[in-house]
């Protein structure tokens, strides 16, 4: 049996996934149970997707980096909304 392909638009999304589950707005996917937010984890993996953006900057399908630029915003916006705060996590 052969093992599933991952693109680079299913691993950005993996990692928004993770964000939200630490946002609280997806349940624990081993648990099923829903849990505190954790906005440190939630800024961490925002910060790994700023860091994949940078590193991967001209290297991306357009489709690629379309996904990963609103994948960010989404992420940085929902930050903003969680902390009520203009705190930034990464310098976009």
């Amino acid at each position: 049996m052969s093992e599933p392909q991952l693109s680079f638009t299913a691993f950005v999304l993996s990692l928004a996934s993770t964000a939200a589950i630490h946002f609280g707005d997806l349940p624990d996917p081993v648990s099923g149970q829903s849990v505190e937010p954790n906005l440190d984890g939630a800024a961490q993996m925002i910060e790994i997707l700023s860091l994949l953006d940078r590193k991967t900057r001209g290297n991306l399908t357009a489709e690629e980096r379309q996904v990963l630029e609103q994948v960010l915003y989404e992420l940085r916006m929902r930050f903003v909304e969680a902390t009520g705060s203009s705190r930034r996590i990464v310098e976009p």
